[in-house]
């Protein structure tokens, strides 16, 4: 007995759900026949999938096991039909973008304008998260490409990441920072006691803040903890503390000052990452080309900002 793809689809749509007869109006069929289908599925794989405990709908382990994968397969075949219609010439395709914030803000835009120009029949699709989530979300087929923030340990084997980035971080506060020098600088160990704005869990800034407190000798102090880059650059303006943020979201808010860290300061690399076992499609791989373009064309033009340098 084999495994079909509609079973598959009506697995995931009951496991999202929790409920048969929501996931049944969600591929539109009958709940009956969705409920007969999920039964010969868990036939074919010699396991159950789903407890069913007094109407409530969970997870088997193997399940658990089982949903990451479909989802996986679901989004692989999704994929080559959208490549095959391109390569028969109905110019339509789909490429799902993933970003962290400071991104979605900064390179982002004018890469996606250049892309629409190109291609306006092509359906973008853009997600900003942290790069832990992005990562997630490629792995699990949810995004084609992604803007992360490579970890100090390199990144996922199960992703192709490619450097084309590397930034610097500055402090980002209301008044003067305690123990800037004379150049205008600071050093890490100059944050020692000052309280921070931090961001939430899962996100990069987060980890590479502290990491770097720890690599100087101390852990950091939080005013303030759980936000996302808007919200921890308005905790910094309302003068809870203050952050280590790239120096181009600083640029945006006039009443904060961007004070840079003395060398070797805390830098990180920015990559645009991809499922390593996943084909790509033509519109994603034209998005990967557009992308490099115009990096490479803002650094020849001296448009980056500042503390910012290509790979």
């Amino acid at each position: 007995m084999y495994v079909q793809l509609h079973q598959l689809k009506y697995f995931v749509a009951v496991a999202e759900t929790r409920h048969f007869t929501q996931a049944a109006d969600l591929v539109g069929i009958t709940q009956p026949s969705l409920s007969k289908q999920v039964h010969v599925l868990e036939t074919a794989l010699g396991a159950p999938l789903f407890e069913r405990v007094r109407g409530n709908i969970t997870l088997t382990a193997a399940g658990e096991v089982l949903l990451p994968l479909a989802k996986r397969i679901l989004a692989d075949v999704d994929t080559a039909q959208r490549e095959v219609q391109e390569l028969v010439g109905l110019r339509r395709g789909r490429v799902r973008l993933g970003a962290t914030p400071s991104l979605c803000t900064s390179l982002a835009p004018e890469v996606l304008r250049r892309y629409h120009d190109a291609y306006p029949t092509v359906d973008l699709r853009v997600e900003e998260g942290g790069s832990q989530d992005l990562v997630r979300d490629l792995l699990r087929g949810d995004l084609d490409l992604a803007l992360i923030i490579l970890p100090g340990h390199g990144p996922d084997p199960a992703l192709r990441a490619e450097p084309i980035l590397r930034e610097s971080l500055v402090v980002a506060s209301v008044d003067p920072v305690p123990g800037t020098d004379a150049a205008g600088e600071l050093s890490i160990t100059d944050l020692r006691g000052q309280p921070l704005a931090m961001f939430r869990s899962g996100y990069d800034l987060r980890d590479v803040t502290i990491q770097a407190c720890r690599d100087a000798g101390f852990e950091p102090t939080f005013a303030v903890e759980g936000g996302e880059m808007d919200a921890v650059l308005s905790f910094v303006q309302a003068g809870l503390g203050i952050a280590l943020v790239p120096g181009i979201v600083v640029a945006s808010r006039p009443r904060l000052r961007a004070t840079p860290l003395a060398a070797p300061g805390v830098r990180r690399t920015i990559a645009l990452a991809r499922r390593r076992e996943a084909v790509p499609t033509n519109a994603a791989r034209e998005l990967r080309r557009i992308l490099l373009r115009h990096v490479r064309d803002t650094a020849d033009q001296g448009r980056l900002p500042p503390g910012v340098q290509p790979l």
